[in-house]
């Protein structure tokens, strides 16, 4: 047997070969390569010793059946398309055919185009997708530009972030990566756009009652969770710690199969873009400045030593007394497997209290993991390689196991976070004195030298409702996908933080980040 491996080859199994005839030559005119077998023991030896893109496989044949056939296909090559072709339509041959990895199922008698399409289907889908999502985002990317560049308000950046992460994620599946730069360079655009807008109206947002101001980190438990205990809902709320928008994205597909969206919505961040910020003002329902000076106990500022998010459960507990609520509060900070098992170990437990809060930090610690290890950054050296990461942990994760659980029980959950993160490549210079907080996306500090240029600045931190350590202390933020550098080292310092994850300063993925409320099915 002779096989054109310049055309794609497709082995078709069936019995009654001979009958399909005018089948064969109607897919050879299209210019497919078919090449037939009448039992599964041929079939079996032809694709252990050729190359095929597909194969067309009959169900109903003496000896070996289709079935048969397929199992011991999918031990010599599990990822080859098998169509299963039969007379039958009984529904447990559709299910053992489906439990067995079948690429697509048809019914005879079968017609030359039925086949053909499903052999398009199963291996043309990337050229089409490529085809179909390239001239979708060639005729949308004009419309976007002019988006970004008319951007005055907040609301206008979400809806164009959302734009985004939408294209972003339809051209990772296709194979145009000249098109993919094109939008890496309009993402970019806007990138500096959104760093613009928020130099320009952050602090208006506090200082002025009129302005378009977004829902921002100390205001979401008050207007997205206690509505819903207020009108009897159980809640679950599962923040997992820097969590983007992308990445919530490629995560919903798998929550869906449990949970329907009741509210889809974003919130902003503050600054900074850290747990010690963005958390304990979302648990707090206080700007840092205002839980500094109301609880001086449960706040620690950046030079001073010690862990600085935990009294969260309280914050919150604080937040519930404020607002006359006397809701029964449960907290669970997970960090590793073994108190993700006693959790759902534990669930039933759970049905006891009003509000259930569970942080997850999975995300927090790979962002730190692809800094400090190796490993990790070859694992994730890109966007779409650190939403895979994260898309493996999740279909794994005990989070996923708890997520099934409040769907059979029917509580009501809301997924949110408390910033996202960026992947830096381009260090600014800064200088500061021993007491200068270290994280690479923002400086607090007294005697901080830099380029005004080239940060958001705040002179005054009480005007972003930031605390101030020192009487003459100061903020800086890192912009885009820029990060602080010290002149001391400069070369191994930026070697060694240049293309890894980062937060604590203004970009569209760390501000940004959803807030979802969803319904069990």
């Amino acid at each position: 047997m002779t096989i054109d491996t310049k055309r794609i080859s497709i082995l078709w199994t069936d019995d009654e070969i001979d009958l399909l005839k005018p089948h064969i030559l109607f897919l050879q005119e299209k210019g497919y390569n078919i090449v037939t077998a009448t039992n599964g023991n041929d079939t079996i030896d032809m694709v252990q010793n050729n190359h095929f893109d597909l194969v067309l496989l009959d169900e109903n044949m003496p000896g070996l059946s289709g079935i048969e056939t397929l199992n011991k296909i999918r031990i010599i090559n599990s990822a080859i398309p098998v169509v299963m072709i039969t007379k039958s339509e009984e529904e447990n041959i559709m299910e053992t055919a489906i439990g067995s990895k079948i690429s697509d199922y048809l019914i005879k008698p079968v017609n030359p185009n039925q086949i053909l399409l499903s052999i398009k289907k199963n291996l043309e889908t990337k050229k089409l997708i490529t085809r179909e999502t390239t001239s979708a985002y060639q005729a949308e990317f004009r419309n976007l530009g002019e988006q970004i560049n008319r951007a005055t308000i907040y609301q206008h950046w979400e809806e164009i972030y959302k734009k985004l992460v939408y294209w972003e994620l339809e051209l990772e599946r296709s194979d145009d990566s000249g098109m993919f730069e094109v939008f890496r360079m309009q993402k970019s655009e806007a990138g500096l756009g959104f760093s613009r807008f928020i130099r320009n109206n952050y602090l208006s947002w506090f200082s002025d009652k009129k302005a378009a101001k977004p829902l921002l980190s100390a205001s979401v438990f008050r207007e997205k969770i206690i509505p819903l205990l207020d009108i009897n809902q159980k809640v679950f709320v599962i923040l997992i710690d820097n969590l983007r928008f992308d990445q919530w994205r490629i995560l919903y597909p798998i929550i869906s199969e449990y949970y329907t969206t009741v509210d889809d919505s974003l919130f902003c961040s503050i600054l900074p873009t850290v747990t010690q910020y963005a958390r304990n003002a979302m648990f707090a329902g206080l700007m840092p400045r205002e839980i500094a000076a109301m609880n001086p106990q449960l706040w620690l500022n950046d030079d001073e030593e010690g862990a600085k998010n935990l009294n969260e459960e309280e914050l919150l507990q604080k937040q519930l007394g404020r607002l006359g609520k006397k809701y029964r509060l449960y907290y669970e900070k997970i960090v590793h497997i073994r108190s993700g098992k006693k959790l759902v170990d534990n669930f039933s437990n759970l049905l006891n209290y009003d509000l259930v809060v569970i942080v997850y930090n999975f995300i927090d610690l790979l962002s730190h993991a692809n800094t400090e290890l190796e490993m990790i950054r070859e694992l994730a050296d890109n966007d779409s390689a650190y939403r895979s990461l994260v898309l493996s942990w999740f279909q794994h994760s005990q989070l996923l196991d708890i997520i099934k659980l409040s769907s059979e029980k029917g509580i009501t959950i809301v997924f949110t976070t408390d910033h996202g993160s960026i992947r830096v490549n381009n260090p600014i210079k800064v200088i500061g004195d021993k007491k200068t907080s270290a994280n690479l996306r923002y400086k607090m500090g007294k005697n901080l030298n830099y380029n005004p240029r080239d940060v958001f600045e705040i002179r005054d931190p009480h005007m972003a409702h930031l605390p101030k350590a020192d009487v003459s202390s100061g903020y800086i933020f890192a912009l885009n996908s820029d990060f602080f550098a010290y002149p001391n080292n400069y070369n191994y310092y930026v070697g060694y933080y240049r293309n890894t994850f980062q937060h604590g300063g203004i970009s569209m993925e760390e501000m940004i980040v959803p807030v979802v409320t969803m319904k069990p099915r």
